[in-house]
Parts: structure tokens; C-alpha cells; sequence
């Protein structure tokens, strides 16, 4: 074989074995030239950051609950529970009956009360006629002056005991109506306690209600956050179903000594979305204030910081470390790092390192061309 065609260089050696001559010969790969230093790294597109005007925005956690509660129970006592009409989950409307007790008894004492009343009717007529006879014959002295005057404390003592029948008629009546429990407002069955059967004392709950089916978000936001919200302000609450908006109804008075935070309370429109008792996360709109804002694509995140890269006047790029802030689309504020006239790298910035050469062209050549590992130069 002609030497000046081989890609190996010989290395040679000779040693003894006993008698024997032994020739060993080594092999080395010869190198590769480098690649040149001067080739571009990627191809990429740079732009210049650009003032915007950004919402103002505070985020808090917080939980859904119930904007009020009302317990609905019993009024009627010692009864037995005949009937549940409702059940957790239904939608009610104010006066709308709830439950219903066994009335036999008190249907009992309503009509014993209202014999009373008829014989207490009868009775202060009778001592009426009475008085007005004996006032009549005053007169004539028919009638001594102290039987006069028994005639209209009879007459006094009959009208106040009709009072007195008609008082307890009406108590009974009252209890009657208590055996049938209404909803003291609209709005939805949020528990029931409520058993066919069971013999229960007054006051005893058997309902609890989302009055109206209003809900509330309640975010906890620290001190010097509360000062900046106020009554009025559009928050927006995030949910699996999507963005719900609502409005600050109230700023609390007190802060939490323990959590150094306090409650706002934040009005939510009726929906499906949202249920007492979630977890969410939701932003106050604060207004808005101009930034300088660069493509998104433009900032690198490497071990916990965030970077852009500074195209220089050779095409070479250089890492620089900056503070970032709000986000708008897909536009993200840079608070720190850079000056406005700097020309950043935007697509490809993902696959650079300081110091890298690279290609510039034209942004609307990348749209057809999604920068990728592929793309890179060998």
C-alpha cells in the first residue's frame, strides 16, 4: 500500500520473547481539523425592547365560601318529624316549606283553645248585660253601690279572661304553623340535618342555607397589600373552568397578629364553576404603569435566574442576567438588566452560550422556521 494514501500513522516496536524477535506495531488515528471558529453558531432573530403599557396586578390565595349562612331549625317542640321536602343541593325560594311535623296534637289544642275563646265570649256577654242593667238602676237606687260595682268587675274580670283565651288561640295557632319549617330566604341547601321520624326540641337545626346561593372569595393578602385595595376593585378568580370576575366588597378591619395577614372579601357571581369551600387563586386589577417589555422567547431561565442575550457589533452574543416582571400575552416586563437600545437575541435564544457567533436574519424569515436542535450548526 502507498504510505501517502494511508490514514494511519505506524508507531513501531521490537522486543525478545525467549528467542524470538517480536515486532508490535501501534496505530493512531490522525486528527481532524477543527472547525472553523468564524462559523455561526445558529441562525437567529433579534429585536429591541419596547415600552408598554402593563396592568398593575396583585395575586392572593384565598377560599370560596358562603357570603352567608342561614340555619334553618325547629321552632316547634317535643313533635315528630313526618316529612323532608328538600334535600343538600336544591335551590329554594323564600317561604318555600321545608319540613313537616306531626300536627295531630296541636290541631288538639287549637280547638280546645278556640272553645275557650267561645266561652269566654258567651261569659263577658253575660257580665256586659250585667253592668249596663245595673248602671241603668243607679239611678233609682234599686241597686246598692256595692253590688254596682261587682257588676263592673265582672263585667271587667269576663272581657280581660276573653283576652286571655284569645292570647292562648293564638299561641296555639302559632304552634300549629310551626309544625310546617319554610325557608327564611332563597337560596341553596348547603346541609341537612333533618331525619324522618325523629322526635326533636326546639331550636334543634335541620337545614343550613346558602342565602340568595351568593359566594364570596376571601384572599389573604398582607398589611401593606390591604392599603392599596379598596371597595369597587375588579379581582379576578381562577378556576378549572376558567377565569371568574368579581368585585372587592369589602377590605377587613383586622389583621391575623399570628399570620401578619388580612382578609378582603370579593363578590362572585352565581355560576356552576364554583362551589363553598374551593381553594383559588385570583389577581386584584391595580391599574397600570409603562414598562419595557421584551418577547418572551427572548429570556432564558438557567438555574433559577433569568437571562437575555446582547447581540454585539460582531455577531457574537453575550449572557446577560436580568430581573423580570409582569407578563402581558406573550410580552414579559424586564425590570433590570438592560438598557432600551440594546439588540437582544429573540427566537433561538434556548440553544446559545456566551460568547457564541451567530447568524442574523430577518423576523419574518423565522415564522416558516421553528428554531430547534435540529437547526444548529455542526
Amino acid at each position: 500500500m502507498n504510505p501517502s494514501k494511508k490514514s494511519l500513522s505506524s508507531i513501531g516496536a521490537s522486543i525478545f520473547i525467549g528467542a524470538t524477535l517480536i515486532t508490535v506495531a501501534f496505530h493512531a488515528t490522525a486528527e481532524k481539523p477543527s472547525v472553523s471558529a468564524s462559523k455561526p453558531a445558529l441562525t437567529v432573530t433579534v429585536d429591541q425592547p419596547h415600552s408598554a403599557t402593563l396592568s398593575l396586578k396583585l395575586t392572593a390565595n384565598g377560599n370560596v365560601t358562603a357570603w352567608q349562612e342561614a340555619s334553618v331549625g325547629s321552632e316547634a317542640n317535643g313533635l315528630r318529624l313526618a316529612e323532608v321536602r328538600v334535600n343538600v343541593g336544591d335551590v329554594v325560594k323564600r317561604g318555600e316549606v321545608l319540613a313537616v311535623f306531626a300536627a295531630d296534637s296541636v290541631q288538639a289544642d287549637v280547638a280546645q283553645a278556640n272553645a275557650g275563646v267561645a266561652e269566654a265570649e258567651a261569659s263577658a256577654m253575660e257580665a256586659a248585660a250585667n253592668a249596663e242593667r245595673a248602671r241603668v238602676l243607679q239611678a233609682s237606687g234599686a241597686l246598692s253601690a256595692q253590688q254596682i260595682t261587682q257588676y263592673t268587675t265582672a263585667e271587667k274580670t269576663a272581657g280581660a279572661r276573653l283576652e286571655s283565651q284569645r292570647a292562648a288561640a293564638k299561641i296555639a295557632q302559632l304552634r300549629l304553623a310551626h309544625t310546617q319549617v319554610a325557608a327564611p330566604d332563597s337560596g341553596v341547601i348547603s346541609a341537612r340535618s333533618a331525619t324522618v321520624g325523629a322526635v326533636l326540641p326546639a331550636g334543634q337545626e335541620l337545614f343550613r342555607m346558602i342565602r340568595q346561593g351568593r359566594l364570596e372569595w376571601r384572599a389573604e393578602v398582607t398589611a401593606d397589600e390591604m392599603a392599596r385595595l379598596k371597595p369597587g376593585l375588579v379581582a379576578r378568580v381562577l378556576t378549572a373552568n376558567g377565569i371568574i370576575k368579581g368585585k372587592v366588597r369589602m377590605v377587613g378591619p383586622t389583621i391575623d397578629p399570628q399570620k401578619r395577614s388580612g382578609l378582603v372579601y370579593v363578590d362572585l357571581p352565581i355560576t356552576s364553576a364554583l362551589k363553598a369551600g374551593m381553594f383559588a387563586k385570583g389577581e386584584f386589577e391595580l391599574g397600570s404603569s409603562a414598562g419595557l417589555t421584551v418577547p418572551q422567547q427572548a429570556v432564558v431561565v438557567r438555574d433559577g435566574f433569568s437571562y437575555v442575550f446582547r447581540l454585539g457589533p460582531d455577531n457574537r452574543v453575550a449572557q446577560v442576567k436580568v430581573q423580570t416582571g409582569r407578563q402581558s400575552g406573550d410580552q414579559l416586563e424586564i425590570l433590570s438588566g438592560i438598557a432600551a437600545d440594546v439588540r437582544l437575541v429573540t427566537t433561538g435564544a434556548g440553544f446559545l452560550n456566551d460568547g457564541d457567533l451567530v447568524k442574523v436574519v430577518a423576523a419574518a424569515v423565522s415564522k416558516h422556521a421553528e428554531i430547534s436542535p435540529a437547526t444548529v450548526t455542526p
